[in-house]
């Protein structure tokens, strides 16, 4: 189920992040701002329980998210999309898995997981602004089914057609939430036209 948003802030602010003379300040705020934009839709169908406060003036029955959720940014790069989902949902939970890629192989291979015995979150938020060959988001998942995740959605930013087939073809019930689907990858598996690489791009190290 993927999903490109055509909203045009995000048209816009993607142009932006692309551009390679973007400096790392600069290309950490926009994925924060394009984060948040394209959270506000992937969660646009959280489920909802009744919730009463009272007003200066009067008792009001409103809304309070139903069930918990987690965020698993798959490090490092998602590491710069976790401050701007926690504005949007301050009671979320965040947990952390490291995974990088065997440039040789482009397979992955994880090196850091801190998800407790079992599942604390029925709603959880893959961020990873990149898709490519796919591989990272596919084994985040298949952690996070295993831990026993009930509901998992993928946020990124810019996505390949190989990425996108790969994630598809092996957690098909999974949404995919993304601002661009690019042309392809190239043969170091790197998006083309893409943006370069979005950790070194934001911390510096490229």
């Amino acid at each position: 189920m993927l999903k490109v948003s055509g909203h045009p802030l995000l048209r816009e602010k993607l142009t932006r992040l692309r551009d390679e003379r973007t400096p790392p300040r600069d290309f950490r705020a926009l994925v924060a701002e394009i984060a948040t934009l394209l959270l506000y839709e992937a969660t646009a169908d959280l489920p909802l329980a009744d919730h009463e406060v009272r007003t200066p003036l009067a008792p009001y029955r409103g809304s309070r998210l139903a069930e918990q959720v987690g965020l698993v940014p798959v490090l490092r790069a998602g590491i710069g999309m976790v401050e701007a989902a926690l504005a949007l949902i301050p009671e979320a939970q965040v947990w952390h898995i490291g995974l990088f890629r065997d440039e040789r192989t482009l397979r992955p291979i994880e090196y850091y997981n801190r998800l407790p015995a079992g599942a604390t979150a029925q709603v959880c938020l893959v961020l990873d602004p990149m898709l490519a060959t796919g591989g990272s988001a596919v084994a985040t998942i298949d952690i996070l089914k295993r831990w026993g995740a009930k509901r998992v959605k993928y946020v990124g930013i810019i996505a390949a057609p190989e990425g996108v087939a790969a994630l598809s073809a092996a957690h098909p019930a999974v949404p995919i939430h993304i601002a661009a689907l690019d042309e392809r990858l190239n043969e170091k598996g790197y998006i083309l036209p893409g943006l370069g690489d979005a950790g070194d791009r934001q911390f510096g190290t490229g």
